[in-house]
């Protein structure tokens, strides 16, 4: 039987990348699938390549600093699937090459506002209606920048460190409504962001030389655990801490 067969789940970041791997796993799993983006282009592309394959998958536009936006995906995964079962906090953006004296206050907000707030209000939707069918799962991505530290973008490690906290907090305030909440912490990998990087030998051979193993981890890969944990298999699993970075942390 599917691991997901009969669950609806909603990704945010879902256009591409981690995001759009996940939600392509789930889909092969049995979900029924809300993703969300800013670029509906990038979205409308996947839902039809889940269409091909025979998923069912709706998109809904917009950013995760918009509280409408988030209230419109949950309302919407309510209105066509009848429920909520899933929700993973995937969308993020990047903030690289500028020390704490170098980070100017807009740029420091707006990481912020995406990486941490916008998880904030898309599990406060979401989780109004877990609690009426008493369970639910939430996987939130963050990063290996909150458990080492990276040179040169701490608007971005402080984003992900606060979300791992807060991940903890929402395992504990609501294990006993049956809704659990984890996170994975993904270390480089081959996404569209990081193309540029992977183009340049010159800037990815050390980085991947405080790899054990020697190359970027695959969006397949880390959506392959997201899947374990929204899953029922991890019924007993909240409140965890999942590096998925080649053992870049185990050094």
């Amino acid at each position: 039987m599917s691991r997901l067969a009969g669950k609806v789940a909603l990704v945010t970041g879902g256009n591409a990348g981690i995001g759009e791997a996940i939600a392509k796993a789930f889909v092969r799993e049995g979900a029924a699938m809300v993703i969300t983006g800013r670029r509906k282009n990038e979205l409308d592309r996947v839902v039809e390549e889940i269409g091909q394959q025979n998923g069912r998958c709706i998109a809904v536009a917009g950013s995760v600093t918009d509280e409408a936006h988030a209230r419109a995906a949950v309302d919407q995964a309510i209105r066509r699937f009848g429920a909520l079962d899933i929700l993973v906090n995937n969308a993020g953006i990047g903030e690289f090459g500028r020390r704490i004296h170098e980070l100017d206050d807009e740029t420091w907000a707006r990481v912020l506002d995406v990486n941490l707030t916008g998880v904030f209000r898309m599990t406060r939707a979401a989780v109004s209606e877990m609690l009426k069918r008493g369970r639910g799962s939430i996987v939130n991505i963050s990063s290996i920048a909150s458990l080492v530290g990276i040179p040169t973008l701490p608007a971005y490690a402080a984003s992900k460190g606060a979300l791992d906290a807060l991940t903890r907090a929402i395992a504990i305030d609501y294990a006993k409504d049956g809704i659990r909440c984890n996170v994975v912490n993904p270390g480089l990998i081959a996404t569209p962001m990081a193309a540029p990087l992977m183009a340049n030998p010159d800037q990815l051979d050390p980085i991947l030389s405080h790899y054990p193993i020697r190359r970027p981890g695959k969006p397949e890969e880390v959506a392959n655990m997201v899947l374990y944990l929204a899953s029922d298999e991890a019924a007993w699993v909240t409140g965890g801490t999942f590096a998925i970075d080649g053992g870049m942390t185990a050094w």
